[in-house]
């Protein structure tokens, strides 16, 4: 059974929220985190910085670099196992599509984390084997908002494998990319 989540489109929360700052965010040249320019031969003389809300600590960070020509470039981390990816226009926009795009990379980012906040939240609540099989499914539109110039995304969310509504939005509430886009 595959249930679409939550019941106003995260294109809502993207429009209130996540969209300004994404767009701001994706507007800045370079953002690095300190102390991780050890292995960039030239240091920007300015260092621009946003967040979507404000940590007390930091658990993890991953870093990210993006070369070349943006969306038919590449993009690296050189965390733990490290990462490499050729990027390339979706043929919709297009492009080749021989390569990964920004949206792929997101939707999957999205569905692992909103999966393991399942999984978290179940295994608290004593519903370990509600979640033990589910799958979540993420689709991210990219198009033209409503009322706003340029691009926006849209993220839709299938939950199959679990018909628990509560547990769904305790899920919600775990998951650090639903939080950041119902700011």
């Amino acid at each position: 059974m595959c249930i679409l989540i939550p019941a106003r489109p995260l294109s809502y929360y993207y429009h209130n929220a996540l969209l300004r700052t994404m767009s701001a965010f994706l507007r800045v040249a370079r953002c690095f985190p300190q102390g991780g320019l050890h292995k960039v031969a030239r240091i920007p003389t300015a260092v621009a910085r946003r967040s979507i809300m404000t940590l007390k600590d930091h658990k993890y960070t991953a870093h990210a670099t993006a070369r070349g020509q943006g969306r038919n470039g590449k993009v690296t981390s050189d965390d733990d196992c490290g990462l490499e990816l050729r990027l390339a226009m979706p043929r919709s926009l297009g492009g080749k599509g021989d390569g990964q795009n920004p949206e792929q990379l997101f939707a999957m980012g999205y569905a692992a984390c909103f999966l393991s906040a399942l999984q978290l939240v179940a295994g608290k609540t004593g519903k370990s084997d509600s979640a033990k099989n589910a799958a979540v499914h993420t689709q991210v539109h990219m198009g033209q908002p409503e009322g706003m110039e340029g691009f926006g995304l849209q993220v839709d969310i299938q939950v199959e494998g679990i018909d628990d509504m509560e547990l769904i939005q305790a899920g919600h509430q775990a998951c650090p990319y639903s939080r950041a886009l119902m700011l």
